[in-house]
C-alpha cells in the first residue's frame, strides 16, 4: 500500500516487528511508567494523581501501526481501497501475499467499520 506522506516525512520502518521488538516496546513502556509512579508515591503526591499518572502512562504505551490524517479519510477513497484489497486477495498466488493481502483487506475493513 502506497504511503501519502506530507513534506518532510518519510518511512522509517514498513512491515510488521518481530515479537521481541513489540515487547521491548511495551516493557520500556510500563518501565517508566512505574518509575513515574513510584516517585510520585516516594515524594507524596495525592492517590489521584498517582492514579492519573498510572493511566496516562499506560495510555501512552501503545503502538501505532499507521497514521492517517482525519482529512485525508473519505468513505469513496476507502470503500476503493477495500476493492483493490479484494482484488489483491483473488490474484495473490503465493501463500505469503495472499495472507498479506487478506490482513490488508481486513485493516480497511475494520477502518470502514469505525468510520
Amino acid at each position: 500500500m502506497a504511503s501519502n506522506l506530507n513534506p518532510g516525512e518519510q518511512v522509517v520502518f514498513e512491515g510488521h516487528p518481530s515479537w521481541r521488538a513489540i515487547l521491548a516496546f511495551y516493557l520500556k513502556g510500563i518501565t517508566i511508567t512505574i518509575v513515574i509512579v513510584v516517585i510520585l508515591s516516594l515524594i507524596g503526591a495525592s492517590t489521584g494523581l498517582v492514579v492519573g499518572a498510572l493511566l496516562v502512562g499506560s495510555g501512552l504505551t501503545v503502538l501505532a501501526e499507521e497514521a492517517i490524517a482525519v482529512k485525508d479519510l473519505s468513505a469513496e477513497r476507502l470503500a476503493q481501497q477495500i476493492r483493490n484489497a479484494e482484488e489483491d486477495v483473488a490474484d495473490a498466488t503465493d501463500p505469503e501475499k495472499k495472507r498479506k493481502a487478506q490482513e490488508m483487506l481486513d485493516h480497511l475493513k475494520d477502518m470502514k467499520s469505525v468510520l
